[in-house]
């Protein structure tokens, strides 16, 4: 395997700047690629060579494959490690750069592709053992939609077969609409995922979204590092995560944590990843998807493992070999994340843009913030809403939970709205507290807690307040016609961002 002296990060943001940082850790060289948009980011700032590879638009800049195998070749670096979201689960990609022969830090462009197909994830998970969500084996025509529908069970949700990161996805309640909604949602994935296979499975509900974190070597062996709870979710979107999770049995742990590792050994699976699986009332798992990269919340992992999961791929990527085995690790403690996004909760999680004209980071005994936030950045509305990530670790749940509260208490960004105000809420929530949560449950949680404005601390309700005000100022000036005489949408639905991010 050849040597990685230096490394080409295909990312931005707190992913960049994560990896950049392992890079230094290990005494390697780090390369960072930017657009014109992130000329002053802190991932450029912090990177031993940047290169410009293109305007703001991901499609020509991060998204572009060929630019940055160029940059590499420019750079001398040997490999690509391509963060999440962008290239990073792009069969193509991975493939382009290991044909121009440098390392793709991630799994095999083959077994990219195999999984990222959901109804080949599907059968694959089959072939291991492992159970699936009831529904078709493969690509559904309506007919044979509404029979199947009717024998699992409705409601079922219509999936895009090339959709990912909680895209592509459609709940159908009624059978007499069925037809209608295949249709829409084979347009749908056609224009995102240029593909329009659609495959239907029974929606299982309530449900826990759990997923266990893995890494295999890329030759059949692979070994798991315990699994995440990330039911608190809106529109698919994870908010909150945490681990271990409190809903599984010790028997049950055992057996979705040995479900994961037989599913990505099917495929000689290389580097990280992560198994999704949807966990019902009665303790049954069933098989999601693979996440084929580095995941959003792999820092709640490295909390309770003492496991770097960075130098993990590096090492993986370098030598061929897993950096540890399956009994070199025991669990510790609790960790909880919250994703600090641009978005406003109160207000049905609105995108918010600005320059940041405040930032107080918390800081403390096991507190910590993945960012590159810095005071004067601009949060713009061309890329994912991320601005950080604040991990906390604690001996048990409830003191990770105040750990948790206090730091986001402590923690300020100015100039844009944030979801920081949720944590310390949440803190104080008995159901929370109780672990009595399911995949439905945050949004009717956060409109409640938004009708409450009235009883809640002076900070969060001067902030519910100023939010309502900033939302209707907002909607009188995307009434107003623009220079056609037409009510322009906003920019970040122009842009539609997520549809070429995942996390």
């Amino acid at each position: 395997m050849p040597a990685l002296d230096k490394v080409l990060v295909a990312n931005r943001g707190e992913i960049a700047v994560r990896v950049i940082r392992a890079l230094r850790e290990t005494g390697r060289k780090a390369v960072a690629v930017y657009s014109e948009a992130d000329r002053d980011a802190l991932h450029v700032r912090l990177a031993d060579e940047a290169v410009c590879i293109g305007p703001p638009a991901p499609a020509q800049s991060y998204l572009d494959v060929h630019k940055i195998i160029d940059a590499a070749r420019r750079t001398g670096a040997q490999g690509v490690h391509p963060g999440y979201g962008f290239i990073s689960e792009r069969a193509p990609a991975a493939r382009a750069v290991e044909d121009a022969g440098l390392v793709w830090i991630g799994p095999s462009p083959t077994a990219t592709a195999q999984l990222d197909d959901k109804i080949e994830a599907r059968k694959v998970a089959h072939a291991a053992g492992v159970p699936t969500i009831p529904g078709s084996d493969g690509a559904i025509s309506a007919q044979d939609a509404r029979a199947l529908a009717l024998k699992v069970g409705l409601p079922v949700l219509l999936k895009a077969a090339g959709g990912g990161g909680g895209k592509g996805i459609r709940l159908v309640r009624d059978a007499a609409s069925l037809e209608a909604d295949l249709a829409r949602a084979a347009g749908e994935a056609q224009s995102a995922f240029g593909t329009g296979v659609i495959y239907l499975e029974k929606c299982v509900s309530p449900a826990r979204h759990i997923e266990v974190q893995v890494l295999g070597d890329g030759e059949g062996k692979a070994i798991h590092l315990g699994e995440r709870e990330c039911s608190l979710q809106r529109r698919q979107q994870k908010v909150v995560e945490e681990t271990p999770s409190q809903a599984l049995s010790p028997e049950v742990r055992e057996r979705i944590c040995r479900a994961a590792v037989a599913v990505v050994e099917r495929v000689r699976y290389r580097g990280a990843g992560t198994v999704e699986f949807l966990l019902d009332q009665e303790q049954r798992f069933y098989f999601l998807e693979v996440n084929k990269r580095l995941q959003v919340e792999h820092p709640i992992t490295e909390a309770v493992t003492g496991v770097d999961l960075v130098r993990a791929q590096l090492d993986i990527a370098e030598t061929g070999r897993l950096p540890l085995g399956q009994d070199d690790w025991q669990p510790r403690g609790h960790a909880l994340q919250l994703r600090v996004n641009a978005e406003d909760p109160w207000q049905g999680f609105a995108p918010s843009v600005g320059r940041v004209t405040g930032l107080r980071l918390p800081s403390g005994p096991f507190v910590r913030v993945d960012t590159a936030l810095f005071e004067g950045a601009e949060v713009t509305p061309h890329y994912d809403s991320l601005l950080a990530k604040l991990i906390v670790w604690g001996r048990d749940r409830d003191e990770a939970i105040s750990r948790w509260a206090a730091a986001a208490r402590a923690f300020h960004v100015g100039g844009v709205r944030t979801t920081l105000p949720l944590a310390p809420l949440l803190a104080d929530d008995e159901e929370f507290r109780r672990f009595r949560f399911d995949t439905e449950w945050l949004l009717p949680w956060v409109e409640r807690a938004r009708r409450s404005a009235g009883a809640l601390p002076a900070e969060e309700a001067e902030a519910v307040a100023v939010a309502a005000a900033l939302a209707t100022h907002r909607a009188a000036r995307r009434a107003a016609p623009d220079a056609k005489g037409q009510a322009g949408p906003s920019p970040w639905v122009l842009m539609g961002r997520r549809e070429a991010l995942g996390g």
